[in-house]
C-alpha cells in the first residue's frame, strides 16, 4: 500500500474547500491509495510535466509518485478551471 503525503499548499487547498467537497476529495484520496496499483495515472504536460491528475467531479488533485518509496505526494487540490494555472 502507498503512503499519502500532502504538501503545505495541498493542506491549505484542502482547508479552503467546502465541507462536502472536502469529504469527497478525502474519500477519493483514500480510495486512490488503496487501489493505486489498478489505476492508470493521467499525466500532465507543460509546467506540470512529471505530475499527474486525479479527478473528483470538477475538482482536480495534482500529485506525483515515488515508486521506490511507495509515496504519493499531493501538491494541489483545486477546481479544474484554476488548478493548472497555479504555481507548482
Amino acid at each position: 500500500m502507498y503512503l499519502i503525503d500532502f504538501t503545505r499548499e495541498a493542506i491549505e487547498d484542502l482547508e479552503k474547500l467546502d465541507a462536502s467537497v472536502r469529504e469527497r476529495v478525502l474519500e477519493k484520496i483514500k480510495w486512490f491509495r488503496e487501489n493505486f496499483e489498478s489505476v492508470i495515472p493521467l499525466p500532465l504536460g507543460g509546467k506540470w510535466r512529471g505530475f499527474f491528475k486525479l479527478r473528483v467531479g470538477d475538482w482536480r488533485i495534482v500529485y506525483n509518485v515515488d515508486l521506490g518509496k511507495n509515496i504519493i505526494t499531493i501538491h494541489r487540490i483545486d477546481h479544474r478551471t484554476r488548478v493548472y494555472k497555479r504555481k507548482k
